[in-house]
């Protein structure tokens, strides 16, 4: 992992690492970079707050944000620590504790699309805003590990980000596993 990378090199470095909280492991499959002040996709568009501060490092932190008042999205910190940028986590694949996922999600059954989508991985890790800031890269709480990258990887557009210039919507810095189902709208992405 190069956490310490600009998020849109940071981003694809993370596919196929490991999330894990307590008996659950998720094998990350999508993530999105977003960059600092300059990216106006970015939370950090309008400099630092209270609630961007974790985005600005020291990268290996999670920074957690309630989203539309309904699902908690976790986001990795990468860069130099004073930079804000993270890489948001879209999707992943449940490796270990899917008795645990199915419960936390609410689910019947396991399928492809389990934890595609960022409120459904935090869902499934049981995340809220106790782990903003948390540090990810030190054991217990959650934790995110080294994993086997994926043999072929794809990229597009972001997603959910008509606010930002046509510029900053063009970018192609989202990246999925080519070799895994858990990745959403996979038609908009080619490899890499």
């Amino acid at each position: 992992m190069h956490l310490n990378a600009p998020p849109q090199f940071a981003a694809p470095a993370l596919l196929g690492c490991l999330l894990v909280r307590d008996e659950v492991t998720l094998r990350i499959t999508e993530v999105e970079a977003y960059g600092g002040p300059e990216d106006s996709a970015s939370h950090a568009r309008h400099g630092r707050t209270a609630r961007n501060a974790p985005m600005w490092g020291p990268p290996g932190r999670a920074y957690l944000y309630f989203c539309y008042g309904v699902h908690w999205m976790l986001n990795v910190v990468t860069g130099p620590e004073g930079e804000a940028s993270a890489v948001l986590i879209r999707g992943a694949e449940v490796m270990a504790g899917l008795g645990c996922v199915l419960a936390q999600r609410k689910a019947a059954k396991e399928t492809p699309q389990l934890c595609a989508g960022p409120g459904k991985v935090a869902q499934a890790l049981g995340l809220d805003g106790a782990f903003d800031g948390h540090d990810l890269l030190a054991p217990g709480g959650l934790e995110l590990r080294a994993g086997l990258p994926p043999r072929t990887i794809l990229t597009g557009h972001r997603l959910g980000i008509g606010f930002a210039t046509a510029e900053h919507r063009a970018r192609p810095w989202r990246f999925a596993a080519g070799d895994s189902l858990a990745v959403l709208q996979r038609k908009a992405l080619h490899p890499l």
